[in-house]
């Protein structure tokens, strides 16, 4: 089967909802201290790629972004790298210093070990109106719809309780005009 290469629009002052997935959809963020060292991480690379945030939500398996990227100096591509291979390596050595026994399960027939799904995710371009406040509430309705919590803003790893509660949470968020 041929390899797809994932075909990005860079469109200026264009929401994206970006998707990612853990290898082989296992729930490593099902460990509290590993969402909680990714929502670390992506408060820091928010800062530093210069991205606005709309919402984001961690789940065991998976995160969902929704952004606008600072174009054309920092492109998905960018924000995508900066957030996925420099967490994955720190997870997985953390992993190796342990000698986990998940150390068997990531890694390939090649020797290479993954955390991240294969392929750049899920990227759709968001045109605005009425898309934009349906995916907010789409991202943060993720671990209610899971069964995981009763009231998005009870997802800790989650910008809801951003929206129910503004200025609370771990990372700010930049309100969609």
């Amino acid at each position: 089967m041929p390899i797809r290469h994932r075909v990005r629009y860079e469109i200026p002052q264009q929401a994206r909802l970006l998707t990612c997935s853990c290898y082989r959809r296992l729930a490593f963020f099902g460990n509290e201290a590993i969402k909680d060292a990714f929502v670390e991480h992506l408060r820091v690379c928010r800062e530093s790629d210069g991205f606005k945030l709309f919402a984001w939500v961690v789940m065991p398996e998976h995160f969902h972004l929704l952004l606008l990227p600072n174009l054309p100096t920092t492109p998905v591509s960018v924000i995508l790298r900066n957030l996925k291979e420099p967490f994955a390596r720190m997870v997985i050595g953390r992993w190796k210093e342990l000698d986990a026994p998940i150390l068997s399960t990531i890694t390939d027939s090649r020797g290479s070990r993954h955390f991240w799904q294969r392929g750049g995710g899920h990227d759709r371009n968001i045109l605005g109106g009425h898309e934009l406040p349906e995916k907010i509430n789409y991202i943060h309705m993720n671990p209610v719809r899971r069964g995981l919590v009763t009231r998005p803003e009870a997802w800790r790893w989650s910008s809801a309780s951003w929206y129910a509660h503004p200025q609370t949470g771990t990372i700010p968020i930049d309100r969609p005009h």
